[in-house]
């Protein structure tokens, strides 16, 4: 189970949780609704009661699942801002964010069960993301690579426009397209 009382699970507990959600993604993302923990437990290497040990419903693991993309998303800010200049981490973090996106499409059905149930994975979602776009634009801005009147929530809601027209599998290179189009615009122009 998930660590007791805020003690951190041993590292192959993490390992094994970590695949666990990694498979559920893939899997819920595929199947939604029809997805069976079987799979998902074959898929991740691990036994079904290593899987209802750490998620005893379906809900539970959904919404994991989910947090935990939303997570690695915004947790990957740091490691892009240390690794390369700032405006080609934004580019990157665009990137993943669209996948970020596809994997929450392909999971919509999966995602509607846990709010039907009663939980709200999306309560802090919203706000990491931003906060995180913030980050990468505070950076861009500070290095002088992109103009400082476009804010985070304005970019945001060009990334999930993008998002919501072109994040299906089949729409990847238009969404490639888009997101270059946005943060060419986004760049500032030296005369």
């Amino acid at each position: 189970m998930a660590a007791d009382a805020g003690r951190p699970l041993r590292a192959d507990a993490q390992r094994n949780r970590d695949k666990i959600l990694a498979a559920a993604v893939r899997v819920f993302t595929e199947q939604g609704l029809e997805a069976h923990f079987e799979r998902i437990a074959r898929e991740a290497g691990v036994g079904t009661g290593t899987l209802y040990r750490n998620f005893p419903t379906r809900e539970a693991l959904i919404e994991a699942a989910y947090r935990n993309e939303v997570a690695r998303l915004c947790d990957s800010v740091p490691a892009l801002l240390g690794a390369m200049p700032p405006y080609e981490a934004l580019r990157a973090w665009t990137r993943r964010f669209i996948d970020y996106a596809t994997a929450k499409m392909g999971m919509a059905d999966a995602m509607r069960a846990v709010l039907a149930a009663g939980s709200d994975p999306y309560a802090d979602s919203r706000r990491m993301i931003q906060d995180a776009l913030t980050s990468l634009m505070e950076a861009c801005t500070a290095a002088g690579a992109i103009r400082s009147d476009i804010s985070s929530t304005d970019m945001f809601a060009a990334l999930a426009g993008i998002a919501l027209t072109s994040a299906g599998p089949e729409q990847r290179a238009q969404a490639e397209r888009l997101l270059d189009l946005n943060l060419d615009g986004l760049r500032l122009r030296r005369e």
